[in-house]
């Protein structure tokens, strides 16, 4: 059902009458000018992003301005922190839009989201339960260690997901090519425009699925 709603989404959203119709997520992939605006301005607003999660962190951490108390940083920081989060979820949701089939079956771009998922749960727990005692440890040159495991935490998966991002344009395990049945599972080749095939150049893909007995 995903993979139907994205074909119709990559191929059909806001196509033409006529056969040389593009749909609109055809439309923003070819263009060049703004595509390449579209993908600048992501990789900008996500150093930024990435540049205020490190100065709060590293502050949690006891390892710089340990001098200066941590909600003077936080409060600093903070709405950059937010402005730049706003631009990386928009373009990045615009990435997405104009090649929501190859995002889908990439291997990159799902570790990407798990990592996401749970820097954003890491995010929770810290405003939820470790920042509830803030008022006792302000201004310590080094927070508690739940703060600190909080911020190592952060900073591990917030380098996971740029990491992983930073992969999504190599085409290793691209489904169509020979790959360890593994890679093949975890990026569901099998439903892709390109197929699957394994390691020893066995091919399957979905259209198939009605001709086994």
């Amino acid at each position: 059902m995903i993979g139907a709603f994205l074909n119709w989404l990559e191929h059909g959203f806001g196509k033409g009458p006529t056969p040389d119709g593009q749909s609109f997520s055809e439309l923003l992939l070819g263009s060049l000018n703004f595509w390449s605006l579209l993908e600048g301005t992501h990789l900008i607003a996500l150093m930024l992003f990435a540049g205020t999660i490190l100065v709060v962190d590293l502050r949690l951490l006891g390892v710089t301005f340990r001098k200066t108390r941590v909600s003077v940083i936080s409060d600093a920081i903070l709405p950059l922190t937010i402005l730049s989060f706003a631009f990386v979820v928009v373009t990045g949701m615009g990435l997405l839009f104009a090649k929501p089939l190859f995002y889908y079956h990439d291997i990159w771009f799902r570790a990407k989201m798990v990592f996401l998922a749970l820097a954003m749960i890491n995010i929770l727990i810290f405003h939820g339960r470790v920042q509830a005692t803030q008022s006792t440890w302000d201004a310590d040159e080094k927070p508690p260690r739940a703060a600190r495991m909080s911020a190592a935490g952060s900073l591990l998966l917030w380098f996971l997901v740029i990491t992983s991002g930073r992969f999504i344009p190599y085409n290793w395990y691209e489904c169509g090519k020979p790959q360890p049945d593994f890679i093949n599972w975890v990026q569901e080749c099998k439903t892709s425009e390109k197929g699957e095939e394994n390691m020893a150049g066995q091919r399957f893909d979905s259209k198939m699925v009605g001709a086994q007995p």
